[in-house]
């Protein structure tokens, strides 16, 4: 049997759908090459994400629609990623930023600082551009949580814009960076707005695929001032297991919502204890509160990220890519997983509908 033409492999291809996004992958603009040669196909799949969570089931369904077409001996499915922007219906003073997430809790904490960290070096790891933007401004804890204390962001040549500081393949920055160490912010909230505007409109951001922004905890001013700045992508709340988790959430929830600021989902920190001489598991801080508010406010439960001395370690001394390699008992695993479907989730809601104006 003669080999498939490259019409015939394209139109194959038309049957598999993306899991996430529920539309084909030629309708999606994802089939980027195709090519054969004496029974051998070789196909590039563009992915909305480097992190997709999806890859695995995109590719078993790619290579068998091609099987089925007969006459080919092997397929070879290769992926590439690019991930898309999101449209707005206002310009976005930060063009160069495709999506942008911020990261909250409806009560301090809860381990939010700390997730926004990995959400960050996490999707770096997977291959994004990523920017780290640290608006807790009364308490900007992402600076030695990075690293990097006692870097002190430069100012670009005639532009008279800050730099952000690189650290572990993420440009960050932080009010943490710009008062001496120790200092406490006590300033009203008008000056807390111009500091969250110049933070985010005065920082050479350059070209990124994901800016995320760790907000202060509860419901105060900025989270406001984001939404009237820029577009904003979607917002991830993070909680813990108990009960009373669920009120908070679901109160940080109507935050955003109130703001026309799409809830992605919930992450669930501290979410069980692995004890490190066994590896069995205890449910400290009880079980199932993040489920529950996510299924009460109708969005995923992105995943759960375990109490492990490994996270306190690597966020004191600044080393937060030593999580995805170094920890034990599947927490490295853990945390990648709630960052792919983090990603996962941002292709599906800029999928789904353009982000509106703010």
């Amino acid at each position: 049997m003669p080999s498939p033409t490259k019409e015939q492999i394209i139109d194959a291809l038309r049957g598999v759908n993306d899991p996430e996004l529920h539309k084909d992958l030629v309708t999606l603009g994802m089939v980027r090459n195709v090519a054969v040669c004496d029974g051998h196909v070789r196909v590039e799949i563009e992915l909305t994400t480097p992190a997709c969570p999806m890859k695995g089931p995109i590719r078993n369904d790619v290579e068998a629609a091609i099987m089925a077409l007969g006459g080919v001996d092997a397929v070879d499915v290769e992926f590439s990623a690019k991930v898309r922007k999101s449209h707005s219906e206002t310009p976005s003073p930060l063009p160069g930023v495709k999506q942008v997430i911020a990261v909250g809790a409806g009560k301090g904490g809860v381990g939010k600082s700390t997730v926004a960290v990995l959400a960050a070096v996490g999707l770096a790891r997977s291959g994004a551009k990523v920017g780290l933007l640290d608006a807790d401004i009364y308490g900007p804890s992402i600076p030695k949580m990075m690293g990097v204390e006692e870097a002190k962001p430069a100012m670009s040549g005639d532009e008279n814009r800050i730099l952000p500081i690189e650290a572990h393949g993420v440009r960050t920055i932080s009010m943490g960076f710009l008062i001496p160490p120790g200092q406490a912010v006590v300033w009203r909230g008008p000056m807390v707005h111009n500091t969250v505007k110049q933070l985010l409109e005065q920082v050479e951001w350059g070209e990124l695929d994901y800016l995320i922004v760790d907000l202060p905890p509860g419901t105060g001013d900025v989270p406001l001032t984001l939404s009237q700045t820029i577009p904003v992508t979607g917002a991830v709340i993070v909680c813990t297991p108990q009960a009373v988790a669920l009120a908070d959430a679901v109160r940080a929830a109507m935050m955003y919502r109130r703001l026309n600021i799409e809830v992605l989902g919930i992450i669930e920190n501290m979410s069980y204890f692995i004890a490190p001489d066994t590896g069995k598991e205890y449910d400290l801080f009880g079980k199932g509160g993040a489920v529950a508010a996510a299924d009460e406010l109708g969005v995923p439960c992105l995943g759960s990220i375990p109490i492990n001395a490994a996270v306190r370690i690597c966020g004191d001394q600044g080393t937060p890519a030593d999580v995805f390699t170094n920890g034990q008992h599947g927490l490295g695993d853990a945390v990648m997983g709630t960052v792919e479907r983090l990603a996962g989730q941002i292709s599906v809601r800029s999928a789904q509908r353009p982000a509106s104006s703010r």
